[in-house]
């Protein structure tokens, strides 16, 4: 049950930030579900390869470099899902992404207290 409530939440985060900034858009909700999934994906696949190659310029940056890879993540789901998902450039990727993991964040903060365990 948290896992799709955390879906669909992501799915309205999606929305939210198509619609907070023009450099990201999402055509539909069904668009925006299948988006959450492959970000979702992709952060569970790609993500953690990619912070293991990368800890040298990641240490380097003293962690900044990390938001680099978030975006490369959410950039890559637009490339991969095509008309429902769209991400104008890199730079749009990088202030998406940013936005979408700060809801994100809102997302399990709230879900940690619907689904505590007592």
């Amino acid at each position: 049950m948290r896992l799709l409530a955390k879906w669909i939440l992501s799915a309205v985060a999606l929305l939210c930030v198509a619609y907070m900034y023009g450099g990201v858009q999402v055509h539909s909700f069904g668009a925006a579900m299948g988006a959450a999934f492959v970000i979702g994906l992709l952060n569970v696949v790609l993500r953690p390869i990619l912070v293991i190659l990368t800890l040298p310029v990641t240490i380097l940056t003293l962690g900044l470099f990390l938001f680099i890879i978030n975006a490369l993540m959410f950039w890559a789901a637009s490339g991969l899902l095509g008309d429902g998902f769209q991400v104008r450039g890199f730079g749009a990727a990088l202030l998406g992404s940013l936005m979408y993991s700060v809801l994100g964040l809102v997302i399990e903060s709230a879900l940690g207290g619907l689904f505590s365990k007592k």
